[in-house]
């Protein structure tokens, strides 16, 4: 077993994984920024190492600092969490160089599966549907107006190198294709630094769905079901729930062979998301996620399996515990993304000081936070707080319980988007199931908050402007991850 993690992110992440190493007796350090110096999990953190200045190119994505600050601490593995360097091949052959355990898959399974290009290609060679497409290798406008042609628009033009809606243009016809191509060629330049585009044909009501993975290093693979996640606004995902409606058990196991077959042909191991497209009963590749992803919580709920315990399990060298026969799902799990953000105002970021903050507790609720009353939320980085999770016996009642969670969750002092999740949540077509990628632009199009919770956020910030004349003390609102509300896995009923 692994005898010291370093944790190389921050927030609630860097709580999550620190709370799976701590019931495993396993010690870990954190890592910060000058802006997060009191961030929670530094506070929460017994270690905890300063990288540098705000910015991330100057701290959380130095390779060298990482590296650094984990042999300084004695730490024997990394685990890189979501976002920053979770999937940088450069980083993960980085720590194996330094003859430390990277908590992921192997430097080259991140590679082969980091450029899409050439993961549609060993996707198509595996016999996992993909979305009709492909590269123009002679770079030519007229190619590429030939090969949409054949496709048929609309097409969509994306970076074989990218990710998070960066480089990506939706065309419908040949007059907007050059000028797409060549916005989308500069952007993924300029992004990712190669200017290398495709088309695939545009899915205009698709829905997203992916599959959770897991493998060890003695070839075994196996799926845990999949995830909905269609509700997303700027190409990123703000509600997941698991099962998706839209999936027959035929389909089911059909698109989680379909995960385990694109695992295996990339020789991967530990925990990692295949995400597909869903139309018209048609399921398509999009890219695999060589990480733990935000929404996996909502996995564990259904599942009992603890994800992050499973990675340090493996990347100590261990084999599975269980078998796909052994994975069952029971209930249902939601899952809602609470971020700084303002939704009334295209969902800009909302850095500022947590005034106050309040955070849902009971049966069947998880909070995964990384925010206390007091904190500073910086601007510098992913504006994500926390995430709240719940589970039920029902779709309807998951839905149910998710709603009453976010009523009770307060933030007081920075613009947030719980009241928009509870519009979205309980707007008759979510509730009807009729989801897609484009759900939010199509039916809450220019949402704005009420004026009675206008006022009632107005109240909230005044009284704890009233009460903000004493000191934050260093145990201010703290959780105990000894005595948390926090639900364990596995320790609900259905």
């Amino acid at each position: 077993m692994l005898k010291k993690i370093l944790i190389a992110n921050r927030g609630e992440i860097a709580v999550r994984i620190m709370r799976a190493a701590r019931e495993m007796g396993i010690p870990t350090v954190s890592v910060y920024s000058e802006a997060d110096r009191e961030a929670l999990h530094v506070r929460l953190a017994t270690e905890a190492v300063l990288l540098g200045p705000a910015p991330a190119n100057e701290s959380y994505l130095v390779i060298s600092k990482l590296i650094d600050a984990a042999k300084k601490t004695g730490c024997d593995s990394v685990h890189p969490g979501y976002g920053f360097l979770a999937e940088n091949a450069e980083f993960a052959q980085a720590v194996q160089d330094a003859k430390l355990t990277f908590i992921g898959p192997q430097p080259r399974a991140i590679r082969a599966l980091g450029n899409k290009l050439g993961a549609r290609s060993m996707m198509s060679k595996a016999n996992v549907p993909t979305v009709p497409g492909g590269e123009v290798k002679s770079g030519s406008i007229d190619d590429f107006k030939s090969l949409a042609t054949k496709i048929g628009y609309p097409i969509i033009v994306k970076a074989a190198a990218g990710g998070g809606g960066k480089g990506m243009r939706i065309v419908t016809d040949e007059v907007q294709l050059q000028e797409a191509v060549e916005a989308a060629q500069r952007e993924a330049k300029s992004s990712f630094g190669d200017a290398t585009v495709y088309l695939e044909k545009y899915l205009s009501h698709p829905r997203h769905i992916e599959v959770q993975v897991i493998a060890d290093s003695f070839g075994h693979t196996i799926h845990l079901f999949e995830r909905e996640c269609s509700i997303q606004r700027r190409h990123q995902k703000i509600i997941e729930e698991t099962p998706s409606l839209a999936l027959t058990p035929e389909l089911r196991t059909k698109m989680g062979d379909a995960a385990v077959a694109a695992a295996k042909a990339a020789s991967y191991i530990s925990a990692g998301t295949v995400e597909f497209l869903y139309d018209s009963g048609n399921f398509y590749f999009l890219e695999v996620n060589t990480r733990i992803q935000v929404e996996h919580p909502i996995t564990e709920m259904v599942t009992g399996i603890d994800l992050v315990k499973e990675q340090i399990r493996i990347a100590s060298g261990e084999q599975l515990s269980f078998s796909q026969a052994d994975v069952k799902m029971r209930g249902h799990a939601t899952e809602c993304r609470i971020y700084a953000e303002d939704p009334a105002t295209g969902f800009l970021p909302s850095p500022g000081k947590i005034l106050h903050l309040k955070e849902p507790v009971g049966g069947n609720v998880r909070v995964d936070s990384g925010v206390y009353s007091g904190f500073d939320v910086p601007i510098y980085y992913d504006p994500i707080l926390s995430k709240v999770i719940t589970l039920g016996r029902t779709r309807d009642e998951s839905i149910d319980r998710m709603t009453l969670a976010l009523k009770d969750y307060r933030i007081v002092g920075i613009k947030n988007n719980v009241r928009f999740l509870i519009d979205c949540l309980n707007h008759p077509e979510y509730r009807a199931g009729n989801l897609f990628t484009g759900f939010i632009d199509k039916n809450l199009p220019e949402w704005a908050e009420s004026e009675t919770d206008k006022e009632l956020d107005a109240a909230y910030a005044g009284a704890a402007l009233a009460m903000s004349g004493r000191q934050v003390s260093s145990t201010d609102a703290l959780p105990d991850l000894e005595n948390s509300p926090w639900q364990a896995l596995g320790s609900w009923e259905l």
